[in-house]
């Protein structure tokens, strides 16, 4: 992340130099780009709940689009700032062309803003379902699942700067979405939180200011989901050890919040060298680990290259192709009607921020015996009206029935997943509990 909505004047000089070392970054990889397939990058209309106002744009490789591969997987771009959705795929080349070749497709949200940047700074972005960036990606991603087919197993997030930074807090933030990230050049999840919905820069945390023990920034990751028990994401962390826009020092804070989520000690780390001038950290596992770091010495800001992405795409898992179409099996009888698990779960309704005439909540199901499907109904006072609801179905109003979302119906006995929603009018109870089946 390179700028900020409203920086101070002192940081403006280091943060051009910043804009400029990005514009560097994408021209060379577009120019190096063959001819591109007939599949392009295209504008995706009315995906969802969408509080600050991004944009998303899709790649579709036609064997997808064509069905030739059934459930894909699906990897989140997100650019840096003063990028956009173009400048990423044009100056990506090596990611679409991997997405041709192992079926998987790319969304790419984008913002607006003067600066380019996402939020990763607001008390909004910082709260689950809340109203900025990710609940706007979140949308981005289950409309995907529903419009391409997505395997919900293989979700995969990525991004440089800004989009590295949004990297981390998405992956922290929806742990139970993203299989894995990898971060070109970012800082910790929570590190650049100001308190504050105006000011989304902090110069502390670009500057590596801001030491913290791994489960302080574990207890950070934890409180933005609370209840939350499952497995976190695997995370690949790429920086630059002259990096002066976002401190090498962040590099070891992020190490240290992962470790720590993933329960790893660092004691465990195996390094080597998988390039010429490549410094390769393993965390956890010689295979598959659950958390890896590439550092560049004698590089800055500028981090990503051409020849990075593949090393990216393994670690993510993104050339294991996805299948091909089923065979016919002939024709096969109507399932018989299933119960969602009717008292296999409870659920209780939490008022996370209230203000006159509205409020957000947000509604954790913890589920007693595994859970295919679920549903909750939530009594609200008369007169409310719920505004905006993401990570889940509404089906009902008046009481308010929610089901799952494409993508997390699924609950593991003992595990939880949590929906949100603005209202408009009385906030409820709370906490209160709320009828599950």
């Amino acid at each position: 992340m390179t700028t900020d909505t409203a920086p101070s004047a002192r940081t403006r000089p280091r943060l051009r130099r910043a804009g400029a070392a990005l514009a560097a970054l994408v021209l060379p990889l577009g120019v190096a780009a063959p001819p591109a397939a007939a599949a392009t990058l295209a504008p995706v209309e009315d995906f969802g709940a969408n509080p600050s106002g991004l944009n998303m744009y899709a790649y579709v490789p036609d064997a997808v689009a064509d069905g030739a591969v059934s459930d894909p997987a699906l990897l989140v771009g997100v650019h840096w700032c003063s990028g956009s959705a173009q400048a990423y795929y044009d100056g990506t080349a090596e990611w679409r062309q991997a997405a041709d070749e192992h079926g998987f497709v790319i969304v790419y949200p984008e913002n607006e803003r003067a600066d380019g940047c996402f939020d990763v700074a607001s008390p909004e972005a910082m709260q689950r379902g809340g109203a900025s960036d990710p609940t706007g990606i979140m949308s981005m991603v289950n409309h995907a699942v529903d419009a391409y087919g997505i395997d919900t197993e293989r979700i995969y997030v990525t991004g440089i700067s800004s989009g590295a930074m949004m990297t981390n807090l998405l992956a922290a933030q929806y742990p139970d979405v993203f299989a894995a990230g990898a971060a070109f050049a970012g800082v910790p999840a929570t590190c650049f939180a100001t308190g504050s919905s105006t000011h989304l820069w902090s110069t502390q945390c670009a500057q590596g200011e801001l030491d913290l023990t791994g489960e302080q920034w574990a207890q950070r990751v934890r409180d933005m989901n609370p209840g939350y028990a499952g497995a976190y994401p695997r995370m690949q962390l790429w920086h630059g050890a002259e990096d002066d826009v976002l401190s090498y020092a962040n590099l070891g804070e992020a190490v240290e919040q992962w470790t720590t989520l993933h329960g790893i000690d660092e004691s465990t780390a195996q390094t080597d060298t998988p390039e010429d001038g490549w410094v390769r950290t393993r965390y956890g596992a010689d295979d598959e680990p659950p958390v890896e770091t590439i550092v560049l010495p004698g590089v800055g800001h500028n981090v990503v290259s051409w020849g990075m992405a593949p090393y990216a795409i393994d670690f993510l898992g993104l050339d294991d192709p996805g299948a091909g179409p089923d065979p016919d099996p002939g024709p096969t009888p109507d399932p018989e009607p299933t119960d969602p698990g009717s008292g296999d779960c409870s659920a209780v309704l939490v008022v996370q921020q209230s203000w006159t005439g509205g409020f957000t909540a947000a509604v954790t199901v913890t589920a007693t015996t595994r859970l295919d499907a679920w549903r909750t109904v939530v009594e609200l006072p008369d007169g409310t009206a719920v505004v905006t609801l993401w990570n889940g179905d509404v089906v009902g109003e008046d009481p308010l029935v929610v089901t799952n979302a494409a993508w997390n119906g699924g609950v593991a006995a003992g595990g939880t997943v949590s929906y949100g929603f603005n209202g408009a009018g009385t906030a409820p109870v709370s906490p209160q509990p709320v009828e599950c089946g």
